[in-house]
């Protein structure tokens, strides 16, 4: 379809008229590269044009989607967004395509955490999902999520089966809509009552909690205080949805300086634990005190304390499947083999995480998770990342640790000095486009280290990423190197173990020695 076609038959004057008035260099560069599915679907700035979100490219893709799950058996479809620009206006474009597509569309009436929609599919036996954000994308962009398989996310051949349905799709304003009522459904209750029903404990802690301007915060403080926490504080300023995100200049909470609120606001009312959810609130950081300041845990910190709270919840285990991505810390497989079950290492995102079990009859995935802070701890009920679960495990986890007089630096060590100490980092390299990325992998593949801080190296070549690893009985030392899925960046993540003789302190002291010059060796690169 040539920018003209496009422009005539866009249905939205404001984006046809946006298009209209763009320079030809700019017009050939809004065609050049449509947007295609990356994670589980599209993602990309709010604007005009087939690069970007939009109304036309919403009833494209809605119309390939109805194409594709007409081979796939069930009707119903669960259409939910957030509260960014633009998503009430995407969803009920969604459900109006679907509907005149002949399924069956349960629109969520609110805008909702994206894990309910993963809840909706697998609870209702739905044909699909969709849920329309952009996770902690800039307020710039949108996104449209797509779930199959009982709330899964989808993954190849499904996404090139979509794309290439697209590439067929009639021109926007020719796509036939009918009307959908909101649903009224008890879907957001029966949600809330399952979160908060992965407590392992009881008693109560302090809890601070903000949600960055995302859709989280009413669902996560009524969960939460069902399951029994009743003292939650959360900062005013960051609490209602507002998809300009004001108090932050990135709506993620690993951004440095995008949880200061909440820290403080922990400080303040002396919590025992603070929560940040990302916008659309599948994400869950977690922080803590200590004995020199409030402090943020990684993704990894937290997917060692949850896995073995997990895992020592069990009574049999060794049917149990806990997964970690290839880029997140190694620590969790040490953590599954101490309690005899089944780790499984899989490729980056939580289209494979929460796919970890399909292979082993008899095992059941009891969790999973990557170091970007995404949590998946009741896959019976949501098999995608869930920060609302996440948060309500994370606080019964910290008053199990208050009931016996610990505290989360307590357990990280006892798991330190158990498994040895795990020092990670992630490294970003901005790169100009998807193109520079590949030949920096290409780069790397022809020509990969043999060597690192003293260490022989050998290099694993997978699917979307290098590994090189080496070490000794005593000292291992990893690096991953991928180009990431949404920006254009190539990414690379550091971990060195460290067995523990007798000193944490010097374990601790001689990993984070050895992690400084990997990353110093990474930057190089």
């Amino acid at each position: 379809m040539t920018p003209e076609e496009w422009i005539a038959h866009d249905p939205d004057p404001e984006t046809a008229a946006e298009l209209a008035s763009c320079g030809p260099a700019e017009l050939a560069a809004r065609f050049a590269r449509p947007l295609t599915f990356g994670t589980a679907g599209l993602r990309g700035p709010i604007r005009g044009g087939p690069d970007a979100m939009n109304i036309a490219v919403v009833l494209r893709a809605t119309w390939a989607v109805a194409q594709v799950l007409r081979n796939r058996a069930g009707a119903l479809v669960v259409v939910g967004r957030d509260a960014r620009h633009g998503s009430e206006a995407f969803a009920v474009a969604t459900a109006e395509v679907l509907a005149a597509e002949g399924f069956s569309v349960l629109q969520l009436p609110i805008a909702a955490p994206t894990p309910l929609v993963a809840f909706a599919v697998r609870a209702t036996g739905a044909a699909a999902g969709i849920q329309i954000t952009a996770s902690h994308n800039p307020a710039t962009d949108n996104g449209y999520k797509v779930f199959l398989d009982g709330g899964i996310q989808i993954v190849s051949p499904v996404d090139r089966q979509i794309e290439a349905a697209i590439s067929t799709a009639p021109p926007a304003d020719q796509i036939p809509r009918r009307p959908v009522e909101f649903a009224d459904t008890d879907l957001i209750g029966r949600y809330i009552r399952r979160a908060a029903g992965v407590r392992r404990g009881a008693g109560s802690v302090r809890v601070a909690l903000t949600p960055l301007h995302g859709v989280g915060g009413k669902v996560a403080v009524e969960t939460l205080e069902r399951a029994g926490f009743d003292e939650i504080h959360t900062v005013a300023a960051q609490f209602a949805p507002d998809p300009d995100f004001p108090t932050v200049t990135f709506p993620n909470p690993e951004e440095a300086g995008a949880t200061d609120a909440l820290l403080a606001l922990a400080a303040e009312v002396d919590a025992d634990v603070a929560i940040a959810l990302d916008p659309d609130a599948d994400r869950c950081a977690v922080g803590i005190p200590t004995a020199s300041g409030w402090r943020m845990l990684s993704g990894d910190e937290t997917g060692w304390l949850l896995g073995d709270y997990i895992l020592s919840h069990l009574t049999e285990p060794r049917a149990a499947v806990v997964a970690s991505s290839v880029v997140s810390s190694r620590m969790l497989a040490a953590i599954a083999a101490h309690y005899g079950a089944i780790h499984v290492e899989t490729l980056t995102g939580f289209k494979w995480l929460a796919r970890a079990d399909a292979n082993l009859p008899n095992c059941t995935l009891v969790y999973a998770y990557e170091e970007a802070i995404g949590h998946c701890v009741d896959p019976a009920a949501v098999r995608d990342k869930d920060g609302i679960s996440a948060a309500v495990l994370a606080c019964d986890l910290v008053a199990a640790l208050k009931a016996d007089g610990l505290l989360v630096p307590d357990l990280l060590d006892a798991l330190a000095r158990r498994h040895g100490v795990h020092e990670v980092a992630a490294v970003p390299r901005r790169v100009a486009d998807a193109r520079e990325a590949a030949d920096l992998i290409r780069r790397l593949r022809k020509t990969p280290p043999d060597r690192l801080v003293g260490f022989a190296v050998a290099t694993t070549d997978i699917t979307d990423a290098l590994i090189f690893a080496g070490g000794d009985d005593e000292t291992s030392i990893r690096i991953v190197v991928r180009p990431s899925g949404t920006e254009p960046k190539l990414k690379c993540y550091v971990e060195v173990r460290c067995a523990v003789a007798r000193d944490l302190h010097l374990a601790r002291e001689r990993a984070g020695g050895l992690r400084h010059e990997l990353v110093a060796a990474v930057r190089g690169w």
